[in-house]
């Protein structure tokens, strides 16, 4: 396989700057976005025994990717109950999504540093038989080191940036060499397939985002009730998934919605939950749901907790899909929201899931607002016509309903990087 100097150059400069990555681990761990005592992790240091038997490894960055690999955990449990998993992420939400959710025999991890030793320590712990990189995150001595160990890898559900196609288009040995280490490669949009059929002449599999196959998240009845009941007949809406900047529009726009609907609510989920307070105080001190604070006649309530956006997405009519209203902004997943039956709301800076919004434009799925104003003339006029909210709702609905084909189609080519060993094992009874 060809060269790289841009790898080659990588490689070196990662073991070159590898001493500075304690300090730098610590002082993420210090402002919290780093879990302290699971530090030795990023190094390859482990205090849970591997299982016995073969172990399915995937990789994935955060929540969003993590709910896909849950979604193929379950799966490829249910389908060969010999299999263990061993799931890495690179975020502390995304570890307590796996914390709650993650099934039997499932161990997570943080991701080992991107630097030679942390990753052979790592597999040389963990020994990985099938390696499953979920979406974009391509760290190359992961994967170079994976692929030396004979690790059979895929790379399911990619998704690329225009500005990480270009990036590629510049450095194309290097992609021919980091995509030609997968076995099995699929592509969640026709933009990401046609850039990876460029760079790999093998096949890919079956085109299709997974997100749109996985399950509604968790409705927590008892929590949907009680919140109900706070909130009796008020108007409510939810700015999910806010970042700094986004909390500023979402509750201008809140000030001009009160100015038709005196009674109304904002619920804001923040998409880093630590950031309640700070919102809390930007809203002259509104209840915090994360310390159990009760909701009364507040005009805002900060849904500071993880986990409850099912349950927040099915409560409230509407809701605003942020991540979106800033320029350096990407955009947050729609479908669940759209397989809640929540209308959808959107500010025009979707890059990360352009293709799946796109096709919600197309059917009358979605709206885009670019500012509070239009914000909250949104807002009311999906409030004032249930008929148009119902149709919208619906539309995206069922665009949330496509998928389950290129889910099965990626199942079926994950699992046959698992076939050999398998057949062989049927074989030898067989002859016994």
């Amino acid at each position: 396989m060809s060269f790289s100097p841009i790898l080659a150059a990588y490689r070196g400069a990662t073991a070159l700057l590898g001493p500075l990555a304690g300090a730098y681990l610590r002082d993420r761990a210090r402002r919290g976005k780093e879990d302290e005592a699971r530090l030795g992790e990023r190094f390859g240091r482990y205090q849970t025994a591997r299982p016995n038997g073969r172990i399915v490894w995937l990789h994935a960055a955060s929540v969003g990717e993590s709910g896909v690999a849950l979604a193929l955990i379950d799966a490829m449990a249910a389908r060969e109950a010999s299999l263990s998993f061993l799931l890495s992420t690179g975020t502390r939400t995304s570890a307590e999504l796996v914390a709650r959710r993650a099934p039997a025999r499932t161990i997570h991890v943080y991701a080992p540093l991107d630097r030679a030793d942390c990753v052979r320590r790592f597999l040389d712990h963990w020994r990985p038989e099938v390696g499953v990189f979920v979406e974009s995150e391509l760290w190359p001595n992961l994967i170079l080191e994976a692929e030396a160990r004979g690790v059979k890898l895929a790379l399911v559900n990619a998704r690329m940036s225009p500005r990480s196609l270009r990036r590629w288009s510049r450095w194309r040995t290097a992609g021919r060499r980091l995509v030609g280490a997968f076995a099995y490669v699929s592509a969640a949009d026709a933009r990401t397939k046609d850039a990876l059929a460029d760079l790999r002449p093998a096949p890919l599999g079956e085109p299709g985002n997974l997100k749109l196959a996985a399950p509604a998240p968790r409705v927590d009845l008892s929590a949907r009730a009680s919140l109900a009941a706070a909130i009796g007949d008020r108007p409510v809406w939810l700015a999910a998934s806010t970042h700094p900047g986004e909390d500023e529009i979402a509750l201008a726009a809140h000030t001009l919605v009160r100015r038709e609907f005196p009674s109304a609510l904002l619920i804001v989920a923040p998409r880093h939950p630590e950031r309640g307070a700070a919102i809390a105080a930007l809203a002259n001190g509104a209840p915090l749901r994360s310390r159990g604070a009760a909701l009364a006649d507040d005009p805002v309530y900060v849904a500071d907790t993880l986990g409850e956006l099912g349950t927040l997405y099915d409560l409230a009519p509407a809701s605003l899909i942020a991540g979106s209203l800033l320029a350096d902004l990407k955009g947050h997943n729609p479908i669940e929201p759209a397989k809640l039956g929540s209308a959808i709301v959107t500010g025009p800076h979707v890059e990360s899931f352009q293709d799946i919004f796109d096709t919600l434009f197309a059917v009358g799925g979605a709206t885009v607002v670019r500012d509070a104003a239009e914000l909250a003339a949104e807002i009311t006029r999906l409030w004032r016509d249930d008929a148009a909210r119902t149709r919208q709702c619906e539309a995206a609905r069922a665009v949330a309903a496509q998928g389950a084909a290129a889910f099965d189609a990626t199942l079926e080519g994950v699992l046959a990087l698992l076939q050999p060993k398998t057949a062989a094992r049927k074989n030898a009874h067989a002859s016994a």
